[in-house]
């Protein structure tokens, strides 16, 4: 698909743990995805935290699909940081429950409806009390797909409802690797842009609480987590991040 404009003619992108990772600020974000979002270009997003770029560096398939993403942010500050190790001076981290929410405002300034797609009939309900008590303006709607695979005729009548909705923006709450798969197999379906937020839908629902923002600020938001869900988040955290240090530590030394 040809650029849409100057900014994503300029990509800059650095390599961690072989995921290609965007190396751009919040404004510049914001500002290419709001015009493929005003321009209803078919595009996706992934949002790199630690787990995204192990599994990726595990599976092959997996890593094909962040790096055919129209953008993937550093979501998580340890991938942030591998950046600015990398010669990316000062970049900071875009993480995926922030980025929904920057968006969510400017979406609501500008009149631009938003699609939330994923996750439980309650966590949405909450979810669109929260963004219309927050953006009155804001336009949205919500969907909770079935916890199982759809139908081909389920899926495109999905497919139909996001079109019909004349949305710009969809965040996509599947979990990964789930949705990131969802949004490859979705671009030049969804005349949107698509961006896989994780758990920013249950963070902002109130059902998850997010760590304190000094927690945020230094890298420990996955230990916030873990304390929180130790027994569904600890093979996530505890071998995942130990395999991000070990990968990341081994190519900093060949980057030598």
């Amino acid at each position: 698909m040809p650029p849409s404009d100057n900014l994503q003619s300029v990509r800059r992108v650095g390599n961690v743990l072989g995921a290609q990772v965007d190396v751009l600020s919040w404004d510049v974000a914001l500002e290419r995805l709001l015009g493929w979002a005003r321009a209803r270009e078919s595009r996706y997003v992934t949002i790199c935290n630690v787990h995204v770029v192990v599994s990726a560096a595990q599976d092959a398939a997996y890593r094909d699909i962040i790096n055919g993403s129209d953008m993937a942010t550093p979501d998580g500050a340890p991938v942030a940081w591998m950046l600015r190790r990398l010669g990316f001076a000062g970049q900071s981290r875009i993480s995926g429950p922030d980025l929904m929410w920057a968006l969510c405002e400017r979406a609501a300034q500008e009149n631009l409806p938003i699609y939330c797609y994923g996750s439980t009939e309650a966590t949405l309900g909450l979810l669109e009390r929260r963004l219309r008590e927050a953006f009155p303006a804001l336009r949205v709607a919500m969907e909770s797909p079935p916890f199982r695979a759809l139908t081909p005729q389920e899926d495109a009548a999905a497919v139909e409802r996001i079109n019909a909705s004349d949305t710009g923006i969809v965040f996509v709450g599947l979990g990964c690797p789930k949705q990131e798969r969802w949004m490859a197999e979705h671009r030049g379906r969804v005349q949107a842009v698509m961006i896989g937020v994780g758990a920013a839908f249950d963070f902002h629902a109130g059902t998850v609480q997010r760590a304190p923002l000094w927690m945020q600020r230094r890298g420990l938001e996955w230990l916030h987590r873990l304390a929180s869900e130790p027994r569904r988040l600890w093979r996530r955290y505890l071998v995942t991040n130990t395999l991000f240090v070990w990968l990341a530590a081994g190519q900093l030394w060949r980057s030598r």
